[in-house]
């Protein structure tokens, strides 16, 4: 099927100065033709247009229907936006489509960072979408950071799968295609559907690098944690760094009250917004929680962050419920913090000790990673 679109050409000096110094003999009206070859006769749930500017992407995407658009009254709260959903609900929504740094859920749209909002409006446009119907999203991670976009990839692909949705994308990037993990592709140039060979497998690995850091480097991370801002100055910090980007902070404290003087609880995990649905959170609490183990350090956690909490329940390999999992609590912790009357997630980690040799960011004083506030936009 051919799609042409034709505009009439409303003529002044402008358009007769091309006429004369280009020889253009159509002076009635404009023609753009784009071959529509897509047929989609297999069960699919994520389907990519893609190619460069000016292929005809946008144009394939609407022969669908309506493009999605989301609307934020910037008046409200982000998650006050979601208000056909119950909050838990919207709660679940925002953290499943890797936006669960619950502190940017109180903050309005305008006040997001690109690729926050873009994550956003991913939401809003999946969680409007009707029952059978086909979500279309044009201009795919177009505004936003490579490292960012693949996150959010990863993502929204589980989220769709899971719910048993559909979503058409159209993007320029071909990039983001292992993380989106697409069943098929759609190029103009080459007018096929084809099915890529790495659908349905897992996602590409990323390589972290860890380091001992200073009290300092808190600051960057502080604004996207749910409790207050405080770090106990006795915790062990360390620095998450991707691609030469800070990502990630965890920070550990003695927890002897529980148990001898080697217990250990995580205080602080936070993976910057832009990063987060790639699992980079859990898998640190389980590789530090398996280090420890390995000097004979049990480690402890509690959350009320619901997706943390949701994904140490279903690892009941490596973590196991304790006596004050999902209960309220309203004792004072170490900073002074009064619990407030609400359940939270508790868990004793269960699972092997490491056989890692990089005990040096335990107990290598001298592996350090100076990261600061003003630092942060060299990486």
């Amino acid at each position: 099927m051919k799609i042409e679109l034709k505009h009439k050409i409303l003529n002044d000096e402008y358009t007769e100065y091309v006429y004369n110094a280009y020889d253009i003999q159509n002076q009635e009206e404009s023609v753009v033709s784009i071959e529509n070859n897509i047929r989609l006769d297999f069960e699919w749930s994520i389907g990519v247009i893609y190619g460069g500017s000016g292929t005809g992407k946008s144009t394939l995407l609407k022969s669908f229907g309506e493009i999605a658009s989301p609307v934020f009254d910037n008046q409200k709260s982000l998650i006050s936006n979601f208000d056909w959903m119950t909050p838990e609900e919207a709660a679940h929504l925002l953290s499943a489509m890797g936006l669960a740094s619950i502190p940017c859920w109180l903050r309005p749209h305008a006040t997001l960072s690109n690729g926050e909002q873009y994550r956003a409006n991913l939401a809003y446009c999946v969680a409007k979408a009707k029952d059978n119907e086909v979500i279309l999203i044009d201009e795919y991670t177009s505004v936003v950071d490579r490292d960012v976009a693949k996150a959010m990839s990863n993502a929204l692909q589980k989220y769709i799968r899971r719910e048993k949705k559909k979503i058409i994308l159209a993007s320029c990037h071909f990039d983001i295609m292992e993380w989106l993990n697409p069943d098929w592709i759609y190029s103009p140039n080459k007018r096929r559907v084809e099915r890529p060979e790495f659908v349905r497998q897992s996602r590409p690995k990323i390589q972290l690098e860890i380091f001992r850091c200073r009290y300092e480097t808190w600051r960057i991370f502080k604004h996207h944690h749910y409790l207050n801002h405080n770090l106990n100055p006795a915790a062990i910090s360390y620095v998450v760094i991707w691609n030469d980007k800070p990502v990630a902070f965890i920070a550990i404290l003695p927890f002897p009250g529980v148990g001898d003087a080697k217990t250990r609880r995580i205080s602080r995990i936070v993976t910057l917004p832009d990063y987060q649905g790639l699992g980079i959170g859990k898998s640190l609490i389980d590789y530090f929680s398996s280090l420890y183990m390995k000097i004979e350090s049990q480690m402890y956690i509690r959350t009320i962050n619901p997706a943390l909490g949701i994904s140490l329940t279903k690892d009941k390999e490596n973590w196991q419920p304790t006596l004050s999992n999902l209960k309220a609590d309203f004792a004072n912790d170490t900073s002074g913090r009064k619990l407030l009357n609400r359940p939270s997630y508790s868990f004793k980690y269960i699972g092997k000790k490491s056989t890692d040799s990089e005990d040096v960011i335990i107990f290598n004083a001298d592996a350090w990673k100076d990261v600061s506030q003003n630092q942060l936009s060299l990486f």
